[in-house]
């Protein structure tokens, strides 16, 4: 007989939810796994309901899908589990009469317990991977470092010799050339370890809860920029940027549908849905947009040390728009976003022009990140405070000195 199951990796920042079984279950008492259950019908919303009934969880996105896999259990017959990775917006967990205690851990520490039979194998169908962080397509680039540190840390565990960890650390920082915060939480994680797996397993966990902390902060200091600003514009997608904006609570906040992806518009529902006033405006209309706010409050994939920011493609336009109206330009993120060498040419968007579909010999350009010159910033704004030329040249000699460990 086999029986459909599903086992939900909860995730919040670099840690995932272990549930350590309890007496009254039926099968595996005393061992620790993730989030499970039985799976009928639709594993999706099997997924869902067990998030809701073993830890209370409602708001938790669906990230990756593995493939199933069957386990035979000569005492419980056969399982075909169908593995989910999901986030979770905190670590609050209301858990049930299954479990007798859970913990926040590391993903690596399966590895390292009493589980339940092929937690790792679950595990190891949805996590991150090279390919996954060079694909990220739908989240910011403070986001995509963290996934990288995942990798990094999952891959050292399974290594057997520095060596193969330190090809991964290569691959990362390959994987996304033009986000100065990947290759800088990967340098710094490689310079901190010993020659060594487990070294480098423990240092990318911890430059993980370290790059979590700085995030958060500088999401903070932003949001103490936006105390005067009953109306704050803002466009593309950034982490940082929203939980500042969470944190400032303006009035009203504007966001551009930021072409080409789009990625304003689930900013704009993500912010509605939290019953915050948000308007959501085409990119043609961002100067008068701009003009009808307080503030303007943007992110960065890179900010380089004459204060020159990159971001999504669209933001010199605003910034141009605010410095004719008169309002303040404010960049949020975290120092690790300061470039300490030139970066790739802006990447193009691969889809299909959406621009011009007819049979005129002319080139489309779909730029998606663009340079927008330090002279439209009012400030970049990092975990640290206002960014000043001292502190992002000081920045940028100890982020060479982390690239030094080849």
């Amino acid at each position: 007989m086999t029986t459909d199951v599903v086992t939900v990796f909860l995730r919040h920042g670099p840690a995932v939810l272990l549930l350590e079984r309890s007496s009254e279950v039926g099968s595996y008492a005393g061992q620790w796994g993730a989030v499970a259950g039985h799976a009928e019908g639709d594993p999706d919303e099997a997924a869902r309901r067990e998030l809701r009934e073993e830890a209370g969880v409602t708001d938790a996105t669906i990230v990756r899908r593995g493939d199933p896999f069957e386990v035979h259990d000569p005492d419980h017959g056969t399982w075909r589990v169908h593995p989910f990775l999901v986030d979770a917006e905190s670590r609050s967990a209301a858990t049930n009469w299954e479990t007798a205690s859970h913990e926040w851990v590391p993903p690596t520490e399966i590895r390292r317990r009493d589980t339940v039979p092929d937690l790792w194998r679950s595990y190891d169908a949805v996590r991150p991977t090279v390919e996954t962080v060079a694909g990220d397509d739908e989240h910011g680039s403070a986001y995509v470092s963290l996934r990288a540190l995942d990798v990094l840390r999952d891959e050292a565990a399974l290594a057997d010799d520095y060596g193969d960890a330190a090809a991964v650390a290569r691959d990362l920082r390959d994987a996304r050339q033009g986000m100065a915060v990947v290759r800088n939480r990967v340098n710094r994680a490689m310079h901190e370890a010993d020659r060594t797996p487990a070294s480098v397993e423990a240092s990318a966990l911890a430059v993980a809860r370290e790059a979590v902390d700085a995030d958060d902060r500088a999401a903070a200091r932003a949001a103490a920029e936006l105390d005067d600003a009953s109306a704050v514009f803002t466009l593309s997608r950034s982490g940082t940027v929203l939980a500042a904006l969470r944190a400032a609570g303006p009035d009203r906040v504007v966001v551009a549908e930021s072409r080409p992806g789009g990625e304003g518009v689930p900013v704009a529902e993500t912010l509605a849905d939290e019953a915050v006033d948000v308007t959501l405006t085409s990119d043609a209309n961002v100067p008068a947009a701009v003009a009808d706010c307080d503030a303007v409050l943007a992110g960065s994939d890179a900010v380089f040390p004459d204060g020159t920011v990159v971001n999504k493609v669209g933001t010199r336009a605003a910034a141009l728009a605010a410095r004719d109206a008169g309002v303040p330009v404010l960049v949020a993120c975290a120092a690790d976003k300061i470039a300490t060498e030139q970066l790739p040419a802006d990447e193009m968007d691969d889809d299909p022009p959406t621009l011009y579909d007819g049979d005129a010999d002319l080139t489309v350009a779909k730029p998606v990140f663009e340079a927008v010159p330090g002279r439209l910033v009012d400030a970049v704004v990092t975990e640290d405070g206002r960014l000043d030329g001292d502190a992002a040249a000081a920045a940028v000699r100890e982020r060479r000195g982390w690239a030094d460990w080849e």
